[in-house]
């Protein structure tokens, strides 16, 4: 009997592609919160998603099976057990719904035009470029990235865009350049510290200008409603609120991402003399590099509106149809070939777990969980008598770290900031209001930096395979305490200084 447990345990241990001990623990959990009794204001097929909305975040955790695999086992069990819809054609209906999102597609065509830098040169060849300029330490290197993020930020409305279809190709074509490259377990080295300021740096920018992120226009809209039009952040307003804490915040998140995930090779003396070097050995731009960097020149443009600046909103166009333009004229010129875009599976992937946590997310949205958990908020808050500055803040950290819960900064804000603006406004005195609220907004954005899939940019960048999914959550968590903090001391004095308080 032994020997025959002995030999169905070794056929799980060898045979069977998932994890047994994890798989287990990740069951357990499920079983627990499906006998937890239903909270009151919720319905029982509500609880159950939230049971396997939990359910799966502690698989992807545990890496009971890939990424993909755990996120197609969410969209089984919605459909299977009816959660959403009264039959299963309903149920595989909302299951699938969010592989429709232009957010999401907006990810696998940033990633298959990155495919580009890397397949024609040019990649590598702005790779060399940053490194003559910055790379005489790995440090170095980093904060120009976070200048490029910078500079790029008033003018891209999708952060996704930005810091996943412009910034992020030309990070990695610098890792290649340091031979660093998950492929090859050499991540280490330069990729990963690269790979996070790259990322970091985008919840920053997005949270100094309204133009930066595609939710901000919503907060304006938001924060005008609760102070009865008496609070409008113009762009200006905005930008000069968000001006010293963002700079501060990018000044400090290299320098903490240095600590918390050093690098390898730190000092680079001889790289800037072998880039120049290799840039000579390359020669002028080939034709079809010339293809690429007229396709970005374009893609800029594009999604930093200018047409509609020039010409009127009737020549705005969406950030994915503008990505699906330029995969379409790099496959038209053979830049890219469709065997290329075929064979990116990190894109093809992306596509598939992203799009089940989008789906997962919206559905406790629609079935009132959001809701119930704003309102149960609310009221604890109201019966504690908690002083306001208590309250305050406790909305501020509830509204940010609820973030583990979204994959779209936009249906979280949509959800949940006028509840907790409302809040705040009822319990804030007048004269502190507008700090609260500038605290609210500047939220909106750090809360970017929890998970990979907090926002559209964070796939991409984790797809890249360049940071451990642990080592991601980490540096995520203590980036928004840092950030938090300096908005909450540097922030606060720079309002009192502009009158804002």
């Amino acid at each position: 009997m032994l020997e025959m447990i002995g030999r169905f345990l070794n056929y799980f241990r060898f045979a069977v592609p998932f994890r047994i001990v994890p798989a287990c623990i990740t069951t357990l959990v499920l079983v627990v919160l499906l006998l937890v009794p239903t909270p009151q204001g919720l319905t029982p097929k509500a609880w159950a998603l939230v049971a396997i909305f939990l359910t799966t975040i502690v698989a992807i955790i545990l890496k009971v099976m890939p990424i993909g695999v755990m996120a197609l086992m969410a969209v089984m069990i919605v459909a299977l057990s009816q959660v959403t819809s009264d039959s299963s054609k309903g149920a595989i209906a909302d299951a699938l719904a969010s592989y429709s999102s232009p957010l999401i597609w907006l990810i696998v065509v940033s990633v298959l035009i990155s495919r580009g830098l890397k397949k024609t040169g040019l990649g590598q060849r702005i790779g060399l470029y940053f490194i003559s300029l910055l790379g005489r330490s790995t440090l170095g290197i980093g904060y120009g990235l976070a200048v490029c993020e910078l500079v790029l930020a008033p003018f891209t409305p999708s952060n996704t865009a930005r810091g996943g279809g412009i910034v992020h190709p030309i990070m990695r074509s610098i890792a290649s350049a340091f031979d660093s490259d998950p492929e090859q377990k050499t991540e280490r080295k330069v990729g990963t510290f690269l790979a996070l300021v790259n990322y970091h740096a985008n919840p920053i920018t997005s949270a100094m200008f309204i133009t930066a992120t595609a939710p901000n226009p919503l907060v304006v809209d938001y924060v005008a409603k609760v102070t009865n039009q008496q609070f409008h952040l113009s762009w200006g307003t905005w930008a000069l609120a968000m001006l010293l804490p963002g700079l501060v915040c990018m000044l400090l998140m290299p320098l903490v991402i240095f600590l918390l995930s050093p690098p390898e090779l730190k000092k680079t003396p001889d790289a800037v003399q072998f880039a120049r070097r290799e840039l000579t050995a390359m020669g002028p731009l080939k034709p079809q590099e010339r293809v690429m960097v007229g396709t970005f020149l374009m893609l800029l443009l594009l999604w930093a509106d200018v047409p509609a600046m020039i010409f009127g909103p009737a020549f705005a166009l969406d950030a994915t149809v503008v990505a699906m333009l330029g995969l379409f004229v790099l496959l038209i010129t053979g830049t890219l070939s469709w065997d290329d875009v075929l064979s990116e599976k990190s894109a093809w992937d992306t596509l598939i777990w992203f799009g089940s946590l989008v789906m997962l997310a919206n559905e406790l949205n629609q079935a009132g969980v959001i809701k119930w958990f704003s309102g149960g908020l609310q009221t604890g808050i109201e019966a504690s008598g908690m002083a306001w500055p208590m309250a305050s803040a406790v909305l501020v950290l509830v509204f940010l770290f609820s973030h583990y819960f979204f994959a779209s900064t936009t249906a979280h804000i949509s959800a949940m900031m006028l509840a907790f603006l409302t809040v705040g406004a009822h319990m804030v005195p007048p004269e502190y209001l507008k700090p609260f609220l500038l605290m609210m907004a500047a939220a909106s954005a750090i809360m970017m930096t929890l998970t990979h899939y907090a926002t559209g940019t964070s796939p991409i960048i984790f797809g890249s395979g360049y940071v451990t999914m642990g080592k991601w959550w980490t540096v995520g968590f203590v980036m928004a305490v840092v950030e938090l903090l300096v908005f909450a001391t540097v922030g606060l004095l720079w309002w009192k200084l502009i009158g804002h308080w």
